[in-house]
């Protein structure tokens, strides 16, 4: 077992469901000859060949549609969106279409693909490269919403996104990509969709991310713990369908929640969140629930992005504040 990095991790998980699973074609602009962007499909067309690796025109419209005819007719495609402000022009095939596709043909069909891109700022990137959209695709019936936040989830996770018979979005936090290594078995083993992960117990608060900024919250959560708190953290990891058992089951026990995230404020899945929590879970809770975010605005060029993103020191106060209620 061998420590990788989490664009290690999705490689390591292409080429094992590709070895696998001859069906699984892999898809997008610069994904062959290049590897990719951000080199997660580096040595792909060399192992497998350009028939089942293929370098696309630079046309997302055309990536995405083609996927879903691919998917329909029996193949498992994964595409790659190069960065996530790029993936607007393919929501009228994924939502039209590929969300659609089995309700339209009552079962008859299936879109079994996989449409993945990098997310999320913090690495000075220009307009359009540090989008955190999420939300846009959350609210689509029809559509798996899946964000890893670590090499194990982002090979296992991965691993179950390609084999589910439905359409999922599998975006990956750039900015961890090659942040932490981890121990991670190239087994072939799948983790669980649509079930969050309890990363680590508490009994004051409970802090609940997803992507990147789970490494946010992990901090947070030793200063705290520092100061005599004791925090809970839940990696929701699945936010589409959302697991809100294990998170009402955790602020059963703390009475709090804060929840992070750095896509804007306003109808972002932390609202989501906060509205269940209030329906389901109100009796329960001893304070507000407290949301970190981004602002609403879009996120600023390299000189102005630090102060745009969720920091430790917003979330140990905002987690201060639940105690003071």
């Amino acid at each position: 077992m061998s420590e990788v990095t989490l664009v290690d991790a999705v490689n390591m998980a292409l080429a094992a469901e590709m070895a696998a699973d001859p069906s699984v074609v892999v898809l997008g602009e610069d994904v062959g000859v290049n590897g990719g962007v951000f080199r997660a499909t580096a040595g792909l067309q060399q192992r497998f060949g350009p028939q089942r690796v293929l370098d696309t025109p630079l046309s997302e419209t055309l990536i995405a549609g083609m996927s879903i005819g691919l998917a329909a007719e029996g193949l498992k495609p994964v595409a790659e969106i190069q960065f996530m402000g790029f993936v607007y022009s393919t929501m009228d095939q994924m939502i039209n279409h590929a969300a659609r596709l089995r309700n339209r043909t009552r079962g008859r069909l299936s879109c079994p693909m996989v449409l993945r891109a990098p997310f999320g700022g913090g690495i000075h990137a220009p307009e359009h490269h540090s989008e955190s959209t999420e939300a846009l695709f959350a609210h689509i019936p029809g559509l798996r919403v899946v964000i890893p936040s670590s090499p194990g989830r982002a090979y296992g996770l991965l691993l179950a996104a390609i084999r589910d018979p439905d359409p999922v979005i599998f975006l990956e936090p750039k900015r961890v990509y090659r942040l932490v290594k981890q121990e991670v078995a190239d087994n072939g083993e799948a983790l669980p969709l649509d079930v969050c992960f309890l990363l680590r117990e508490g009994t004051d608060v409970t802090l609940v991310s997803w992507g990147a900024m789970i490494h946010e919250i992990m901090t947070a959560a030793d200063q705290l713990a520092a100061s005599g708190i004791s925090a809970e953290v839940i990696d929701v990891a699945t936010i589409k369908p959302l697991d809100m058992n294990t998170i009402l089951d955790s602020v059963a026990k703390t009475g709090r929640c804060v929840i992070v995230h750095e896509a804007a404020r306003t109808c972002g899945v932390g609202a989501e969140i906060a509205a269940q929590l209030a329906e389901r879970g109100l009796m329960s809770l001893f304070a507000p629930v407290e949301r970190v975010t981004g602002y609403d605005a879009i996120i600023p060029l390299f000189n102005l992005e630090k102060e745009y993103m969720p920091s430790v020191g917003r979330i140990v106060a905002a987690v201060k504040r639940t105690l003071e209620g």
